[in-house]
């Protein structure tokens, strides 16, 4: 049975290392304390807009308050947002916009559909440049890999259309990374560790090896990976499952059902 759950994925192995970064690619996937942090929250309340033609500022809402302590917690200006009698977007270039993204890159036929779609889910709070660059980058990565297309054909596309540094190496990046959760510091390094990575489990164990902020790393990483490689691995999958709230892997089931096919 198919379920979309990469992005989830990456955020429930990055979820302990978050504020306690291992800068090494030899760690537990699974550990004491893994759990959807709002990375996945946001990614499954991106996910029901699109199963229920809903809309983003009720959604986000919905979720946010149904919700509302994760691991980490919201971002402080998202947490007022959250629960504003009046949400107004607030200039922001935060990776927020990046992690929730990725349901997005498998839901619709053309990329000038996906495009508009990825700025639409932004712009309700992070309506920053960078921002909305941040999202339809991980979205257009996703778009592509799940179109066959190849990492250097993907590399390429997303350094020409959104200029962002690709050619750097994890191993060059992990000595001095630090916290960074700007689109513009966190959203290239998740491709790279895609584009280096073997299999999607490589490709998680480099994301959460950079440090920094490790769960939204790692879901942009792992939304990229499931794409390109067709899954998750059944052996990683089976715990995530058991991780997530049973409304969430409702969610991923219904969404795959819907446009998972590759």
């Amino acid at each position: 049975m198919k379920r979309i759950i990469g992005a989830a994925t990456g955020d429930i192995i990055g979820s302990i290392y978050e504020f306690d970064n291992i800068k090494s690619t030899n760690f537990p996937l699974f550990s004491d304390g893994c759990c959807a942090t709002d990375d996945s929250i946001m990614t499954f309340a991106t996910m029901d807009v699109l199963i229920n033609s809903g809309d983003y500022t009720e959604a986000y809402q919905r979720y946010g308050r149904k919700y509302p302590h994760p691991l980490g917690g919201y971002g402080g200006n998202f947490e007022e947002w959250i629960y504003s009698s009046n949400p107004r977007p607030y200039n922001s270039w935060g990776n927020g916009s990046a992690m929730r993204v990725s349901p997005i890159g498998w839901a619709f036929d053309t990329f000038e559909q996906t495009m508009k779609e990825a700025r639409n889910s932004a712009t309700v709070t992070h309506n920053h440049r960078e921002g909305i660059k941040g999202a339809q980058a991980v979205t257009a990565a996703i778009y592509l890999a799940r179109n066959g297309k190849t990492k250097r054909e993907i590399r390429k596309f997303i350094t020409d259309t959104f200029k962002y540094n690709l050619d750097r190496k994890i191993d060059e990046i992990r000595p001095n990374y630090h916290f960074d959760v700007s689109c513009q510091g966190s959203v290239p390094e998740a491709i790279i560790a895609f584009l280096e990575s073997s299999d999607f489990e490589s490709a998680i164990r480099l994301a959460i090896s950079i440090g920094g902020d490790s769960d939204t790393i790692g879901c942009i990483t792992g939304a990229i990976a499931e794409a390109f490689y067709g899954q998750v691995p059944d052996g990683i999958a089976k715990t995530v499952l058991k991780i997530l709230p049973k409304e969430f892997a409702v969610l991923a089931e219904a969404f795959a059902s819907k446009y998972g096919k590759q």
